[in-house]
């Protein structure tokens, strides 16, 4: 023995079976599609921006799914927590992920395709490793508890609406990005995404709307 204290595993053996132990599940937060053939965990005790996007695409991407898929608030905003894609892991239903863009060289844009629940946003480029996940797909009654209350309002200047939300917490926002994009690039875990093949190809070929498409989800009257 070398005097130091070690760290127990997250899980434990009982004839030949792995079982997570109840402090590991008190750091994971459960992510499921509305119909649950989707579902899986976020590791919840990393970094993390937990904010609502009011962007006019945020808005499209909201109203692709319909108005009764409440991915919107009353002024258009959508609730998002950004967090490394390492930290989201799909047990159940991977190869129910569908994506859509809203033009060529925009966003990927994930969803559940068996009930069409969104489930997150990223970058084209793997390398650029967060995903800002839909709150539609997380846990409404843990959601503030593990990511914090919302912190940051931004594009607020697209809000539904003449009386704006005030744009907060932008700047604190961008620099959580960059510490998880750093930190994924010098430790390698960018390369841990399940929703980029070992190659930086999506998992599966994303729909690309339509001009008249994209033009018809951005109205808001």
């Amino acid at each position: 023995m070398d005097g130091k204290e070690s760290c127990p595993p997250a899980y434990h053996k009982a004839n030949g079976v792995r079982f997570i132990r109840r402090e590991a599940r008190q750091h994971m937060h459960r992510l499921n599609c509305k119909c649950g053939s989707v579902s899986g965990h976020v590791r919840n005790g990393t970094p993390n921006n937990h904010l609502r996007c009011y962007c006019s695409d945020c808005q499209a991407f909201g109203r692709f799914f319909g108005p009764d898929a409440g991915v919107l608030d009353r002024k258009g905003g959508t609730e998002i927590v950004q967090v490394s894609q390492s930290s989201v892991q799909i047990e159940r239903g991977l190869d129910q992920l569908a994506c859509m863009r809203l033009s060529p060289k925009g966003l990927l844009r994930w969803y559940a395709r068996c009930c069409n629940t969104p489930i997150g946003n990223t970058l084209a480029n793997p390398r650029v490793s967060v995903i800002g996940l839909i709150h539609t797909c997380l846990d409404a009654a843990t959601l503030e508890r593990h990511f914090g209350s919302s912190t940051a309002d931004v594009n607020t200047d697209a809000a539904i609406g003449p009386s704006k939300p005030t744009q907060h917490g932008l700047v604190s926002t961008i620099g959580k990005v960059l510490l998880i994009v750093l930190t994924d690039r010098i430790t390698g875990r960018y390369r841990k995404s399940q929703f980029f093949s070992e190659a930086g190809k999506p998992v599966v070929e994303p729909r690309v709307l339509s001009s008249d498409e994209v033009a018809l989800l951005k109205r808001t009257t």
